[in-house]
This record gives C-alpha cells, sequence and structure tokens, in this order.
C-alpha cells in the first residue's frame, strides 16, 4: 500500500481525471446525434467517478493504484476527442463515421469497467457494502453495449417507439429494479438473522412501500440522465408502521406478533382505556395483555439499512455539490442533506465529515438565494444540538460570513442567517467567536430594536443576543454598542467575580451622553456597596466605574442623592484598609472633585454623620492640611479642585479664605505654580485666581518671594498655536490680581515682561483667536496685564514705560481690532487710566527766546519776530501741549470715536468702562465748554441717550445722567434740543428719578427741571 503523504502525482492525475468526467458529462446533454447513446455513455462516465473519489478518500492507495488511473485516463482522453467531434457547430458527421465512434465509446466504457474491476479488495477496508458497488458498476460497464442507428431518416419513428417503451419500463421496473451508482445486494451486505424469516422474504418479492422521504436523484436534477436509480437501497415492508405507514423509529410488538411503532399502537390502545376488550388494529385479535415489546432485530435492521443507505446518499449528494451543474441539481443534494440531518445525530457528523461543509460554505456565495437559504438550513440543522459539531463548522466557516448576510436585503437570507447563529450561540464556544466578529453585535442590537420592519428578525435576534450573553467579553461589545441592561443586570445581580468585571468594563467604554444618566442611576447603588466591601479588587474596580460615571456633570446630583458623598469623605478621613495596594484617599477624592463641579450648592450638603458639611471648618481644614503635607501630585489637584468648587459661593469661600491665611497654606499654592504637573500648575493657578479678591496683596507677597516668580507666569510660546491652558490662566491670575500693587508691577517692570507682552498680542492678532482654543483667554490676561500698569502711572518709572511704548495707541487699536468682549472692557479701563493723568500731563507750551535778544530792549512796532514766531498747538480739553505719547490724550489718540462705538455694545460692563472714560473728558478739572463742544460734534449726545434708555443698571444711569447734565449746562441751545427732541427720554427720567437711589435720582430731578418737566423750587419765593 501507497501512504497517501508519498501521493501527490497520483493525487493530481485523479483530480484532473475527475474534472476531465465532469466536462465530458456536461458536453453530451448538448450532442442531439445518436443522443440516447451519449446519454447513456456520460451517465457510465459519471458513475465511474464516484468510483474514483472513493479510492482518493481511502486512508492509503494499491500498489496498482498509478497504472489504473493511467489506463482510464487514456480512456477518457480519447472519449473527450470522440465527444468533441460530435458536438453541435463542427463538421457533419458520416453515417459510417458515427457507428465507428459509437464503437469506441463502446470500448470505452468497457476498459474503464476493466480498470475499476482491478481495484483491490484491501482498498475498501472494512467498507464491504462499498465493494459490492464498485464490483457491479465494474460488472455492468464489462457488459455495456451502444446499437448505432442505421440512418436519421429511417430511425425517426424507431426512436419515437423506443422513447415511449424505455419510459414504460422505467415505470414498471421504478421500484423492483436497483439502477442506482452503487447497486448493493441486501444478501451479501448484511448478517442479520431477521432477513431469514418468512415475512422479510415474503416482502422481497413483493412490490416495496416507498419511504416518505425522497432521496435525492440524478433524474430530477440531471433529467438528461436515465440511467439514474430512484433509491439507494430497496425497503422492505416489514421496515413500516401499519398505523402510519411510515418506516417505525422505535419498533414495539403486541401479542398478535404484529409489529407497530411505539407512540401510533400506545395512542391507539389510550383510545380503549376505559374498555375491557381490546383488539388489534392489523389482525382484529383480542389483546388479552397492553404489553409491548421491542423488537430489537427489526430496529436493528432499520437502523443498519438507514445508515448504509445515508452513507451512499451522502456521497451522491456530495458529488453533486462539487459538480453543481445546475440550481436544481445542488437543491436537491441539499434537500437530500437535510432529510438526513433531521434524524440521527451520528446522520449529521456523516454529513460533516464526508466533505460536505466544505462546499456548503462555498454555496453561501451563490448567486442563488434558495441555493444560499437551503445551505444555511442544512448548516443550522447539522449544528443542532451538538456543541462537537459547531466547533468544526466554525474552522471552516467564517463566521463573519453569517454576520454579511444579516444585512441582506432578501428577508429569507436574513431569516436563515439568523436562525443559524442562534443555533451557533447555543455553545458557549462559539458566543466569544459570534461576538468577536466587528461589528457582528451591533448588527444584531439594530435587529433587535426593529420590530416594525421585521418582527420575526427582531425576536431571533433578541434570543441570540442572551446567548451570547454568556461571554463577559460580548456583554463589554454589547455595552460599546448601547445595549447596556445585559452589563448592568449582570452588577446587580450577578456574582462577586461578575460584579467586579462588570465594573471593571464600565470602567472603561465610553458612553453616549444619552446613556450616561440612566448607568449612574442603575449602577451607583451596586457600586457604592462594592465600596464598602472588605475585597479590595471589587474597590478598586469600583472605584474606577464610579470616577468615570462622575466625569459626566449632570450625573453629579443623582449620585450625591444616592449617598455617594458620605462614602467618599470617610475614604478620605476615616476608613483605613491595612496593606491595601490601592490608595483609595486619592480615587475618592478624584470621584467628589467631579461630583462637586457639577453641584451647585455645596454649603449644606452633609458629608458625615457628625452633621459636618461642606462649608464646615472640619471639611475645609482637613482637605488643606492634607494639600500641604505633600500629598502626592494626582491627590493634591483633585484637593485644589475640590477647594475650589467650594469658593462658588460666599459662606464656604470665606472659610477657605480663613483656612488659607491662618495655615500660611498660599506659599504652598505658590509654590505648586512651578510644578511641571501641568494639571497641578493649572488647579493651584485658578484657586489663587479665586482667592485673589480677598488676599490679593498677599498673593503678591507670596509670589514675589518665589523663585522664578513673577516672570514664570508670562512665559510666551514660540507659536500662537502652541498657546496652552497653563499660558492662559497664568496670565489671567496676574491681571486679575490688585492692580495697585506697586511691588508686582515693578518685578514685572524689571523683568522686561512689556515688550514680551506686546509681540505676542501682536502675534496673536495676525493669526487671529481661532488659531489655538486658549488664544482669546490668552489675549485677555495679556491686556489686563497691560491695564495694571496704567494704575500706578504716579510711579516715574510706569510713566516712562506708558510713554515709551505709547500705551493709549495700543489700547486704542485694541478697541477695534478685536472680538473679545473681555478685551475691549480692560482696552477701555486702560484708557480711563490714562485719561485721568492727562490733565496733569498737559502744561502750556513755553516759548525759548534766544540770548542775544535779551540784552536789547525793541519797541513792539519793531519786534521782527512776532509775526513769524512757530505757534505750538494746544489741546482745547486740557489746555495745553498735548499728544497721545507724552499726555496720554483721548482726542489726540482719535480714541473718543472708539469709545462712543463701544457704548452701543450689548455687553454691560464694556458699555460702563468706555462710559467712565469718556467721562474723564468732562472732569472738572478740564476745559468742559470745549470739552462738550469737541464731544458735540461726534455726536456724543446720542450715544449716551441710548445708553439710558436701553440699561437699567444703576451705575450706568448714574454715569449717563452726570454726562446728559454737562450737556445741558454747557452745551447751549442745540444740546437742550437734541435731548429734548428724543420721544423716549423723559420716561427714562422719570423712571430713573422713581427707582434711582442717591445721586442717581438727584441727577434725574436735576435734568428734568432743567428740561421743565418738574417745577424750579428756586423761582419760589413767598413773602412772609
Amino acid at each position: 500500500m501507497l501512504p497517501k503523504e508519498d501521493a501527490s502525482p497520483l493525487i493530481c492525475l485523479a483530480q484532473s481525471l475527475l474534472a476531465s468526467i465532469s466536462e465530458i458529462t456536461e458536453a453530451v446533454v448538448c450532442i442531439e446525434l445518436e443522443k440516447e447513446n451519449f446519454l447513456e455513455f456520460g451517465c457510465y462516465l459519471y458513475r465511474a467517478s464516484f468510483a474514483i473519489m472513493e479510492l482518493l478518500s481511502a486512508d492509503s492507495f494499491p500498489a496498482n493504484a498509478i497504472e489504473i488511473l493511467q489506463t482510464l485516463s487514456k480512456n477518457v482522453d480519447l472519449a473527450n476527442d470522440l465527444v468533441k467531434r460530435c458536438q453541435q457547430g463542427t463538421r457533419p458527421i458520416l453515417d459510417s463515421e458515427q457507428g465507428s465512434i459509437i464503437a469506441q465509446l463502446e470500448v470505452v466504457i468497457k476498459n474503464v469497467g476493466e480498470c475499476l474491476g482491478l481495484i483491490p479488495a484491501s482498498s475498501f477496508e472494512d467498507q464491504v457494502y462499498m465493494e459490492v458497488a464498485i464490483r457491479s458498476i465494474s460488472n455492468e460497464m464489462k457488459k455495456a453495449q451502444f446499437t448505432t442507428r442505421r440512418t436519421l431518416s429511417s430511425m425517426t419513428s424507431e426512436l419515437d417507439s423506443h422513447i415511449l417503451s424505455l419510459e414504460n419500463q422505467l415505470k414498471e421496473e421504478q421500484v423492483s429494479t436497483e439502477t442506482d451508482l452503487y447497486p448493493i445486494n441486501i444478501e451479501d451486505s448484511t448478517d442479520s438473522t431477521f432477513f431469514n424469516t418468512p415475512r422479510v422474504i415474503e416482502a422481497r418479492k413483493s412490490t416495496s412501500y416507498k419511504t416518505n422521504r425522497k432521496p435525492w436523484n440524478m433524474s430530477r436534477s440531471l433529467s438528461t440522465l436515465p440511467q439514474v436509480a430512484q433509491e439507494i437501497e430497496p425497503l422492505y415492508e416489514t421496515f413500516f408502521c401499519p398505523l402510519t405507514k411510515k418506516i417505525i423509529d422505535d419498533p414495539v410488538t403486541t401479542e398478535t406478533g404484529v409489529t407497530y411503532e411505539r407512540k401510533a399502537i400506545t395512542e391507539w390502545l389510550e383510545k380503549f382505556k376505559n374498555s375491557e376488550e381490546i383488539f388489534c388494529p392489523i389482525t382484529g385479535h383480542k389483546l388479552v395483555t397492553r404489553d409491548l415489546v421491542t423488537n430489537i432485530a427489526l430496529k436493528s435492521t432499520i437502523d443498519e439499512w438507514r445508515e448504509r443507505n445515508e452513507e451512499a446518499t451522502i456521497k451522491v449528494s456530495q458529488a453533486a455539490l462539487s459538480l453543481a451543474s445546475s440550481d436544481n441539481m445542488v437543491l436537491e443534494a441539499i434537500k437530500d442533506l437535510q432529510s438526513i440531518s433531521q434524524g440521527r445525530q451520528y446522520s449529521r457528523k456523516q454529513v460533516c465529515s464526508n466533505g460536505v461543509l466544505a462546499s456548503l460554505v462555498k454555496f453561501l456565495q451563490y448567486k442563488n438565494i434558495d441555493v444560499v437559504c437551503a445551505a444555511l438550513e442544512l448548516l443550522r440543522l447539522c449544528a443542532e444540538e451538538d456543541d462537537g459539531i459547531k466547533e468544526i463548522i466554525s474552522k471552516k466557516l467564517h463566521i463573519s460570513t453569517v454576520i454579511k448576510m444579516l444585512s441582506s436585503s432578501h428577508q429569507r437570507v436574513r431569516h436563515a442567517s439568523l436562525l443559524f447563529l442562534l443555533e451557533l450561540s447555543r455553545s458557549k464556544f462559539m458566543c466569544e467567536k459570534i461576538g468577536s466578529v466587528p461589528g457582528g453585535i451591533l448588527m444584531l442590537i439594530s435587529l433587535k430594536y426593529k420590530p416594525s420592519i421585521d418582527v420575526f428578525a427582531s425576536e431571533k435576534a433578541d434570543e441570540t443576543l442572551r446567548n451570547l450573553e454568556r461571554s463577559p467579553n460580548n456583554i463589554k461589545r454589547m455595552a460599546e454598542c448601547g445595549l447596556l441592561e445585559p452589563l448592568l443586570n449582570q452588577l446587580i445581580e450577578g456574582c462577586e467575580d461578575m460584579k467586579m468585571e462588570m465594573a471593571s468594563y464600565l470602567g472603561e467604554i465610553v458612553l453616549g451622553h444619552d446613556r450616561k444618566t440612566y448607568v449612574a442611576e442603575r449602577a451607583s447603588p451596586p457600586l457604592i456597596k462594592m465600596v464598602r466591601s472588605g475585597n479590595t479588587l471589587c474597590r478598586r474596580e469600583a472605584f474606577k466605574a464610579l470616577s468615570q460615571i462622575s466625569t459626566y456633570q449632570p450625573n453629579g446630583k443623582i449620585l450625591v442623592e444616592a449617598g455617594l458623598v458620605q462614602i467618599m469623605f470617610e475614604e478620605m478621613f476615616t476608613r483605613k484598609i491595612c496593606d491595601e495596594p490601592m490608595n483609595s484617599t486619592m480615587e475618592a477624592a478624584a470621584i467628589l472633585a467631579n461630583v462637586f463641579e457639577s453641584v451647585l450648592e455645596l454649603e449644606n450638603l452633609q458629608v458625615n454623620t457628625r452633621g459636618h458639611t461642606m462649608s464646615s471648618n472640619y471639611v475645609v481644614y482637613n482637605i488643606i492640611n492634607m494639600v500641604k503635607n505633600s500629598t502626592p501630585d494626582d491627590l493634591n489637584i483633585n484637593l485644589i479642585r475640590i477647594l475650589l468648587c467650594l469658593t462658588k459661593t460666599p459662606k464656604s469661600t470665606a472659610t477657605v479664605v480663613s483656612a488659607v491665611k491662618t495655615t500660611d497654606a498660599s506659599y504652598t499654592l505658590t509654590e505648586f505654580t512651578n510644578n511641571p504637573h501641568d494639571e497641578l500648575g493649572i488647579a493651584s493657578i485658578k484657586l489663587l485666581g479665586a482667592l485673589s479678591p480677598y488676599m490679593g496683596h498677599t498673593l503678591i507677597e507670596r509670589l514675589c518671594k518665589t523663585r522664578g516668580h513673577p516672570e514664570n507666569l508670562i512665559q510666551s510660546p514660540t507659536e500662537v498655536t502652541q498657546i496652552t491652558e497653563r499660558h492662559a490662566v497664568s496670565a489671567k491670575y496676574l491681571a486679575q490680581l490688585p492692580h495697585q500693587n506697586l511691588t508686582l508691577n515693578l518685578a514685572l517692570l524689571s523683568k522686561n515682561a512689556v515688550p514680551t507682552i506686546l509681540q505676542t498680542i501682536n502675534q496673536i492678532q495676525r493669526s487671529g483667536t481661532r488659531s489655538s482654543r486658549y488664544a482669546n483667554a490668552y489675549l485677555e490676561g495679556l491686556v489686563g496685564i497691560l491695564v495694571r500698569f496704567t494704575a500706578t502711572l504716579y510711579e516715574p518709572q510706569m510713566l516712562f514705560l506708558a510713554r515709551n511704548y505709547n500705551f493709549t495707541i495700543v489700547f486704542s487699536e485694541l478697541l477695534m481690532k478685536t472680538s473679545s468682549d473681555e478685551v475691549q472692557r480692560l482696552s477701555a479701563i486702560g484708557l480711563e487710566n490714562l485719561s485721568t493723568e492727562s490733565i496733569n500731563l498737559s502744561k502750556p507750551p513755553q516759548i525759548k527766546k534766544a540770548k542775544f535778544m535779551k540784552l536789547f530792549y525793541l519797541p513792539k512796532s519793531l519786534s521782527l519776530g512776532s509775526s513769524r514766531r512757530r505757534k505750538i498747538p494746544v489741546c482745547p480739553v486740557h489746555r495745553g501741549a498735548c499728544s497721545s505719547q507724552n499726555t496720554f490724550c483721548l482726542v489726540d489718540a482719535k480714541a473718543v470715536e472708539r469709545l462712543l462705538g463701544c457704548l452701543d455694545h450689548e455687553n454691560v460692563e464694556v458699555v460702563d468702562a468706555a462710559l467712565s472714560a469718556i467721562c474723564t473728558l468732562l472732569d472738572d478739572k478740564v476745559d468742559v465748554d470745549n470739552s462738550v463742544s469737541m464731544l458735540s460734534e461726534v455726536n456724543a449726545i446720542k450715544h449716551v441717550l441710548n445708553v439710558v434708555k436701553e440699561h437699567q443698571q444703576e451705575d450706568l444711569w448714574q454715569k449717563s445722567l452726570w454726562v446728559i447734565e454737562k450737556f445741558l449746562m454747557k452745551g447751549g441751545d442745540k444740546s437742550v434740543s437734541d435731548i429734548s427732541q428724543d420721544r423716549l427720554f423723559p420716561a427714562t427720567l422719570v423712571s430713573a428719578f422713581h427707582h434711582g437711589q442717591g445721586n442717581t435720582r438727584q441727577l434725574a430731578e436735576k435734568i428734568l427741571r432743567h428740561l421743565n418737566k418738574m417745577p424750579n423750587l428756586t423761582t419760589y419765593n413767598p413773602i412772609m
């Protein structure tokens, strides 16, 4: 014998031989010449191909295998040439030539039969029936004879009569004649003594029953091959139950000797349950007892028959699937295999182990929908209730192929693929495989939630998903795809290990905003219980999940109501677990920081059973002490975040300020601003900025004593796109500190900060604030730092700085070249500070005379220089020599029009700052008459009247009414006329008079009297 691994040439030769036979069987169908002979010839070759396949399937090959195959190959090649000569489209064939071709084909068939007879019996091992079948084929082919017709015209009528007689013969011999590919002699293939009984002998002589299952036959799929038989092996009368007329599965015999299907005879006996006499349904004899005896011999015989019949049918079906000449052939083969698979588990394994599986996988990509659905149904039947077969299928079939079918436009394909997936999902091994297919679970979830479109698909998808829940990884995948119920159910009801795993998943997955609140409501209670447990692993996963849930701000209130705050404070200050590798204090602080950032009312929030609240000294001092005691950076970040949240309300802010002052924590916080950890540095700067209104000068003192400050807070990035949050909050912090503090201003000046600030402002304006997320905030901080210098102009160095860099022009341009309201407000404040100093800096011009002129005195009439003396311009407002650079004059800087434009701004703070800057031009120290005249030329009164009418803030009313009074007093009739003609202004004045406070009410009263809207009491002088 030749081992299979050493027979590669032999296998290639056999495969080539099978391909040639397949080509010939397809070609003979289309030949009209000698049609019957060619069809019979094709049928012989087709049957021979199964013998070749059987030879290939053996564990080892006989020694003469190569000679057999070479001889077969020569004969098949000759047949192929002969068939091609007779195909349509070639030259006409003469009668003599026809006879020669048919004779040669007959020789080919006989030679093939001889070759098949040379296969030794040892090749079949214990498969005796296979040896009998191939010997039968060989003998039949050796005796083959083809009759050649004489001429086409003379044989037409004879051919018709021959076809008719052939049809009649087939009808008569359909049952009794064995003409299958593998005809089997029962007497040779079984040793059962049951066949020696008289009943069996009689049955073999009579006409057999037909089984309800119609085995696959080539006459349905290849109707042109008339030699195909109807049954693989004959059926016997004793196989059938006389009541059901079906083959018996569980044969039992009554006392009369008749064998029935157990279920059928039991139902018959039940009908006579209350009757004293029972009769046999077949013999009519009275039954003395209801006892039934299992017919073991018959059952064994039927099982053996089925096994033989099914094995042969499987091989035939496999060949049909391999050939796949037509859709009908494939469908009939699959249906036969489906019928077999509906029976015993052993039969299903036989279907999967005989090469059928590979063909079925191939047919899942078939264009015919019927074939695809049939293949899916057969795979489902094979896998039914057998995890072993499911595993075999998974090795041959990519599950992704079935998943893709879920999106098919054909409902039948979707349903068939769902049923197959559902069956596979019943195996725990397959659950993981199905779930690991990218997009598979998402598609099932999509089908589950579309019952209005396809109820059946929705139900089966839901059932499949429930099966997939047995894999924890699948539960995670479902949660990632939006199906959270399995995860939450296991978190609430599962065992400790499952709860821990689900909490771990919950801490990893990214949830959509629409689901985060739902998860918080259901998951918070079990997670809090896990935190309070003594299991370190459970606690760690619960902390991680709670941290994830708390990051979504709307969940803060839910977590507070669930009692999270008290538990987390207990973890921070009270509860300690010895040798626990996890730092629960750090985890608890992170969760509390997340929660407090979303909860507004913290003052009265109780943190323990002793009545302490968030604003109590106990809580605040404990947190600050933890910050001071060199705790890890990550913990400090979250502790500072908690303190920053406490500065949202006045009461808790006062407690924080007091604690920081008392403990000198400001040193620690200021040192944190230099920390390389960005998050810690940012959190510290934000907290210091929140405290600066209450202890700004103290913070400046700490800042100036800290190494590297304040210059580290104004480090400029090389590119605008590199501006970070740390740059922005640092600049904002310096701008928030008290502007009047000269110490900080001189420190910034000594570090040459202004050129860097101005350069960065220009870069941001050129690139635009959209170039970086934090560019706008950084710009606002830088402008705020410039403004702080204008608050200490009494210091010569500050004055020189403002003149040297022409702050007046800088702020004037910022008013119009920015989209930031804060930059406009700060620029207006800077202009106000500068303009306030203008009257002090503006001096009358002085003309210097030449020294030699002082020696002589000339009369006025003889004076030569009077007419040609150069006139130095004098500012009409400040009554002296003015410029935007030296005296910060707003008029010279053309800033007035820009400030007036800001009065129409929607932001009240911008309007207030701009109006304050304009008020500096109407101060009593300046020439008010000229100033009013100048402002009237630019229609300032119109803008001021709009401010009064559109804004109801007390400060704005007071400043606006003060400006209007100046115009009424100094602007003459034109100003009075402009103000009087505004029809809405009187109503606003009356409102200010009734609702204004202090100065606002007095100003409104003065203006009303000036406009004759109220009596002037000074004109009423009664005589006593």
